[in-house]
């Protein structure tokens, strides 16, 4: 059984399909964090962020250390931004193109 790259991509936006998950991506941007700070940045439960961090984890997509009693949680391959950015480039053109299309209409 291979692994083709349009599988991983195929994984990785399955991955990134949950708004929490890329809320925490976001927190992470600059600087590795713990949980508590993740939790009580976006307003959710920790057990809620631990289980979206066990995901991101599971996929290599964030990096963690433990210090005393607290995880603290870094981004492993920041490149994961461009896809984030990329995405909120897309969105924002579609808002272009719907703001034009109700110009119009007006």
């Amino acid at each position: 059984m291979s692994f083709k790259p349009s599988d991983f991509k195929a994984d990785l936006f399955k991955v990134l399909s949950n708004p929490v998950r890329i809320q925490i991506l976001d927190t992470l941007r600059t600087e590795e964090r713990s949980v508590n700070y993740i939790a009580e940045w976006l307003g959710i439960e920790s057990s809620a962020i631990s289980q979206q961090l066990a995901v991101l984890r599971s996929r290599n997509l964030v990096t963690s250390r433990k210090q005393g009693n607290f995880v603290f949680y870094s981004i492993r391959d920041p490149a994961i931004f461009k896809i984030l950015d990329a995405a909120l480039e897309v969105f924002n053109n579609h808002l272009v193109d719907v703001r034009d299309a109700l110009q119009k209409l007006e």
